[in-house]
């Protein structure tokens, strides 16, 4: 049989993804276009509203276009809101744990024909093993954590998750060794709350990790998909000091450069705090690339606390900013507040601070104009091959499909947004 995986949301989902299809073609099931698969299978993101009707519209549109396909519905969406499913005629539905078992699950329903909602409590479960075999040659992505327990006031993502597990180190390693020695370049660590990695465990710590990750023979690259500003410590900046392959860019989300609405948000942190440890990061790497995420039209953001934010922001510098307008989830505490900005207002400020970091970002990459680089191509068009460096630069240079996934050294000679152009 033929299936198809529409992957909405994070770049876990992407990983779970990809295991998922790993599975279903090492169990004889075949990967087929949007058009012409027997399983659609919706791996749901329930982050905003629009994440919400976006899945739920999927769903909906798989089952009229293909109503004798199999259609399975799970993630973060499911496992939070899977009522919205009801008098929809899903064949399996799950949550945020069995996505391993995704063959068993399809195995059982061909035989009995009886639809499956199998929604978990996500709370108290244990980490869920999964093992990437397959992915592109240039970078894979390694899921080594799940659930989040800081329950910002905006987030639904605890209650979709579950609390912080992590999976075992060894396992970690082991996965990470097989990646490389099948030719992928560079890994990207990621998780729900990636930095509090090893929280449930005994005597280890997100460093801990990198250090063992660092002994890997043939990994040239290792990044870190999103980390807290406040897992930032001391042991931290040791290993970001030391290591040879962790990558010059990190993105930390900021959220607020209000103290007032980060307070409102319930972050960890206040704008001192977080400028000072960026000024630490860069005492170590100069030329890093710090990338964020900011949520405007919090309830109780007036135009001066905006004004703040844009100060903060101002003061950073980041090199390229997520731009998110505040989006209310029920049962979150943000539903308790008072004070809504509107939505034209939220409009106009997203619009400001994309436009800021798009002027940050032509700064930030216009400091490496005349510099020497090296960068991993990933894609051929047209006698041209692009790619990202380390600190996450778009580079374009003349090339052939010969240089795919090898690391080149590039002269930048300008600026061509939102590529730097090299030979």
């Amino acid at each position: 049989m033929k299936f198809y995986i529409y992957t909405l949301g994070c770049k876990v989902n992407t990983y779970e993804s990809n295991v998922m299809k790993d599975n279903l073609i090492n169990n004889g099931y075949i990967e087929a276009s949007e058009d012409d698969a027997d399983i659609y299978i919706i791996n749901t993101c329930t982050v905003t509203n629009t994440s919400d009707n976006k899945s739920l519209k999927t769903i909906r549109r798989v089952i009229n276009n293909h109503p004798n396909s199999i259609t399975v519905a799970l993630g973060c969406m499911t496992q939070v809101n899977y009522k919205l499913l009801d008098g929809i005629n899903v064949s399996i539905i799950l949550g945020n744990s069995g996505k391993s078992r995704i063959v068993e699950y399809i195995e059982e329903f061909k035989k009995t024909k009886k639809p499956i909602n199998l929604v978990e409590d996500i709370m108290d479960k244990g980490f869920e093993d999964m093992c990437l075999n397959n992915f592109n040659k240039t970078r894979a992505f390694v899921k080594i954590e799940d659930g989040c327990e800081n329950y910002c006031s905006y987030c639904i993502i605890p209650f979709a998750r579950g609390k912080v597990r992590s999976k075992d180190p060894k396992i970690v390693i082991d996965e990470i060794t097989n990646l490389v020695n099948d030719g992928h370049k560079e890994i990207v660590l990621t998780g729900i709350h990636t930095g509090h990695y090893g929280a449930d465990l005994k005597d280890y710590s997100f460093s801990k990790l990198l250090k063992e990750i660092e002994n890997i023979k043939g990994l040239k690259r290792l990044r870190i998909s999103s980390i807290e500003i406040t897992e930032l410590d001391d042991e931290f900046m040791d290993v970001l000091k030391n290591s040879k392959i962790l990558v010059d860019h990190m993105h930390i989300p900021l959220q607020s450069g209000s103290n007032e609405i980060l307070k409102l948000m319930n972050r960890k942190y206040d704008k001192e705090y977080f400028i000072k440890r960026i000024e630490k990061i860069r005492s170590i790497r100069p030329d890093i690339s710090i990338t964020t995420d900011i949520i405007v039209g919090f309830p109780g953001e007036s135009d001066e606390l905006f004004n703040e934010t844009i100060d903060t922001v101002n003061k950073i510098k980041f090199s390229k900013i997520h731009v998110f307008p505040f989006s209310l989830r029920r049962g979150t505490k943000a539903e308790e507040l008072s004070n809504y900005v509107d939505d034209v207002t939220k409009k106009k400020r997203v619009k400001i601070l994309i436009d800021l970091s798009k002027k940050l970002e032509i700064e930030y990459f216009s400091k490496f104009i005349s510099k020497t680089v090296e960068f991993l191509p990933e894609i051929y068009k047209d006698g041209y091959i692009t790619g990202h460096t380390g600190n996450y630069l778009q580079i374009k240079s003349i090339g052939s499909v010969k240089d795919l996934n090898i690391l080149k050294k590039v002269k930048i000679e300008k600026l061509e947004y939102p590529y730097l152009i090299g030979k």
